[in-house]
């Protein structure tokens, strides 16, 4: 482990962006996604293009289907070494 090196954020995710990243990494069409959760195939790309805010009930359904934990969606850019240290 004495060449660990820790791993830099490189880039910025949104809460849209890490909701398309996790359906595509799941080959996941939008509305395989909408038959899976209930959620209308309108309402998925609206939040994936980040026009519609996610909202808590929406990420745990979501969460569910994508087989993640809702925080992985609400904060993808959370620094948690970072944040827990402040």
């Amino acid at each position: 482990m004495k060449d660990y090196v820790k791993a830099k954020k490189t880039i910025e995710v949104s809460v849209g962006e890490s909701v398309r990243i996790l359906r595509e990494l799941q080959a996941l069409s939008q509305n395989e996604l909408a038959d899976i959760t209930g959620i209308p195939q309108s309402t998925i790309s609206a939040i994936e293009n980040n026009r519609v805010q996610l909202g808590v009930e929406r990420a745990k359904v979501l969460a569910k289907a994508l087989k993640c934990h809702p925080a992985v969606l609400v904060f993808p850019g959370w620094d948690i070494d970072h944040e827990s240290a402040a």
